[in-house]
């Protein structure tokens, strides 16, 4: 199916609306929202300008469910009805563009900042390093519960699904890391139990969400605790659950090899598109910044694939990508004017400035 497929072809999902391509934007942390949570107008231009650059589907930054859950300065939050305004102007204006939209739903758990929320984080453990403490089982019951609110928050507002945020080191990551998860409750120990948590959203969400609501959920391979026959088993079950409409991998570089010996000889993409996925889109992220690799992913077996540093580079990566195969992202370091120009805010600048190493260039001393 996916060797065949072009950047330009369409992509139907289980539920909702197709992508018009399989080029989509990638989850990505701009810091240009209110320190309440509420959308930023910055935010909201980097988001539209994106769907008005004929991204198939174009996903908010990570919206954090609980106000103690927010791990960023200028973060989206998702958390209360107050959210709701903002959420559905982004929705209102990403459909207009022509885009399918989502909101990514996070919690950062022991990663939280209590400078920002004035709280104690909590994590699925005591942890000494950052001085969270462990979730009662209540809690992660409650926690669960939010997770789903916020994704009935989201198609309130008019946005066609949600993506859980599984990937990277956060919340639901932390259940997943297989050092640190000792507890004895339902939600400790075993792999089944430590997934459990993804399991039990997912099933809320699917039975208090309309049918055509879009689900999505992104994972990373390795790292974080993780270990690679652990995603491999859970992207498994996942997909064949048929519950989701698409997985997103997020592979840091889509065909490096991955740091367990067990798969040496394979890339990080192959651990996953080898796997049976039933109706579930399999989406990847990592490194893919020109027309040329976009496409070798599908033709070794993605759906889509997602967009990040090279959407920030270029607004209109799908529709330059789809009218030249050669097409390749402008080279860093890029200007800060050049930023400016595709719709880069002030915040989401001087976060690429001092957080991505040799993103930005630095002026030219007079």
């Amino acid at each position: 199916m996916s060797s065949k497929s072009s950047l330009s072809s369409p992509l139907t999902l289980p539920r909702g609306p197709a992508l018009k391509n399989r080029l989509a934007l990638a989850p990505l942390t701009n810091r240009q929202s209110l320190p309440d949570g509420s959308l930023g107008a910055d935010e909201f231009r980097w988001l539209t300008k994106r769907a008005e650059g004929d991204f198939s589907l174009t996903m908010s930054c990570a919206a954090h469910v609980q106000a103690g859950g927010q791990g960023f300065p200028g973060q989206l939050g998702i958390w209360s009805d107050a959210h709701l305004p903002g959420l559905e102007r982004l929705a209102s204006g990403i459909r207009a563009a022509g885009s399918v939209s989502s909101v990514q739903i996070q919690h950062s758990g022991c990663r939280a900042k209590p400078e920002l929320t004035g709280q104690q984080p909590v994590a699925p453990w005591d942890d000494a390093e950052t001085g969270a403490r462990a979730l009662s089982t209540a809690e992660v019951e409650q926690l669960v519960e939010d997770f789903i609110l916020a994704a009935l928050r989201a198609e309130r507002a008019g946005f066609d699904g949600v993506e859980l945020h599984g990937a990277h080191g956060y919340m639901l990551g932390q259940f997943l890391d297989t050092r640190n998860v000792q507890r004895s409750d339902r939600y400790g120990g075993t792999f089944e139990n430590r997934s459990r948590i993804l399991f039990e959203i997912i099933d809320g969400i699917r039975s208090r969400a309309a049918r055509s609501f879009q689900l999505g959920l992104r994972l990373s391979p390795e790292r974080f605790g993780l270990t690679l026959p652990e995603s491999r088993a859970l992207a498994q079950a996942m997909m064949g659950s048929g519950q989701l409409d698409y997985l997103d991998m997020s592979l840091w570089d889509v065909f490096s090899e991955p740091i367990d010996e067990a798969f040496k000889g394979k890339t990080l993409l192959g651990c996953f598109t080898e796997l049976e996925r039933g109706g579930t889109r399999l989406g990847v992220a990592g490194k893919i910044m020109d027309a040329a690799t976009a496409q070798r992913c599908l033709d070794q077996g993605a759906d889509f694939v997602l967009i990040g540093r090279g959407a920030i580079l270029h607004h209109d990566f799908p529709r330059r990508a789809i009218a030249d195969p050669g097409f390749a992202s402008a080279e860093l370091p890029i200007s800060a004017e050049h930023l400016r120009q595709e719709g880069v805010g002030p915040a989401f600048l001087d976060y690429l400035s001092t957080a991505w190493q040799n993103f930005v260039s630095k002026p030219e001393q007079r």
